[in-house]
């Protein structure tokens, strides 16, 4: 496959982000929707914060108090033998799992879709009990000229996701929980489909320890149903271990192209590849990539908070190309090009 990836990547880093307050630091800017607005290039960024600490034996984490209205601070002592920091992305207890960050949304924008300037201030931040560990991973669907944004939020009840809808990217109406925990990476179509609304969803079965696609249809954007199984993963090549949707559908001649991403269940290495859904009925696949489109392979793909990942929410489909901004190692935005006909020629 034919990749172009942009020569001013990352695109985007946590040190070009200011933090929402002083005892935070930025550690990741990654995995954001994006859309056009205003003759600009739009990214939704995920940002995650972690709370500063004078003390190396003390790991602080940050939760959002629904009751208080507030972002609290819990410190964890590291010589508790109780908890477990093997990963750094959460701090297990005997009863609990907590994140080591808190991840609100921002906005960056760009005339030239490659240099961004990003907002100093957050854009949606954590706002009720669904939300405690942050809302994460945005996709943006432009639907009768509103943007839906859903996004991924993180509890200790679990993972949803939740919607929320604006015309200016100014002020924004959350209309709650679309799907019940754990289901994330959703991406809803831009349009109705024979009179209904369609989305991909990521339902996770702890049970069978399946993370497949799923497609489901809605007659409002709110309340879902018909979940179909659509596609699930491969034993034998780069997605064995897990799947799901990543950039929101968009239309072609051929059908609904869909760039999703996958992990294999030995090394869990985050690669791109595509479905090719029918255009009348999406719940049928008439091809898939065998190969990744786009996988880890330079240095800020492979090395950070979280190596060996690119991740994708959203691209643009203009002049011939898809254009990908993706988070790469669950750190920083890059960009990359690849030819819609070389997509679709290995999808046929």
């Amino acid at each position: 496959m034919n990749v172009y990836r942009s020569p001013e990547n990352p695109i985007i880093e946590p040190k070009d982000v200011k933090p929402s307050r002083p005892d935070f630091e930025v550690v990741c800017a990654f995995n954001a929707g994006v859309t056009r607005f205003n003759g600009e290039v739009l990214l939704l960024l995920r940002v995650a914060e972690v709370a500063k600490s004078d003390d190396p034996k003390i790991a602080r984490v940050p939760i959002y108090d629904h009751e208080r209205k507030e972002i609290i601070i819990k410190d964890f002592s590291k010589d508790d033998k109780n908890l477990d920091f093997s990963d750094s992305r959460v701090i297990r207890t005997p009863n609990e799992k907590y994140l080591t960050s808190i991840s609100h949304l921002r906005i960056a924008r760009s005339k030239d879709g490659i240099h961004f300037t990003v907002d100093e201030a957050p854009t949606m931040t954590s706002a009720n009990e669904y939300e405690m560990f942050g809302i994460e991973d945005p996709r943006i669907t432009l639907i009768d000229g509103t943007y839906y944004i859903n996004f991924s939020c993180i509890a200790n009840l679990g993972v949803t996701t939740c919607l929320a809808s604006t015309k200016d990217f100014t002020t924004f109406e959350r209309h709650g929980v679309i799907f019940l925990p754990d289901n994330k990476d959703v991406e809803i179509f831009p349009e109705k489909i024979g009179g209904k609304y369609y989305a991909l969803t990521r339902p996770d079965s702890r049970s069978y320890k399946r993370r497949e696609v799923w497609i489901a249809d809605s007659p409002d954007l709110l309340r879902w149903g018909s979940h179909r199984h659509l596609f699930g993963t491969r034993h034998d090549k780069w997605d064995s271990g897990k799947v799901g949707g990543s950039a929101v559908p968009f239309l072609t001649d051929e059908g609904w192209l869909e760039i999703y991403h996958g992990s294999d269940k030995v090394h869990d290495r985050y690669c791109l590849g595509a479905v090719l859904l029918d255009k009348n009925e999406p719940w049928k696949m008439l091809g898939r990539s065998d190969n990744p489109i786009l996988e880890p392979e330079t240095d800020y793909e492979i090395h950070g908070f979280y190596g060996n990942v690119v991740f994708n929410c959203g691209v643009l489909n203009e002049d011939g190309k898809v254009k990908i901004y993706y988070g790469a190692a669950d750190t920083c935005m890059a960009y990359a090009e690849i030819s819609l006909k070389d997509i679709l020629d290995i999808v046929r």
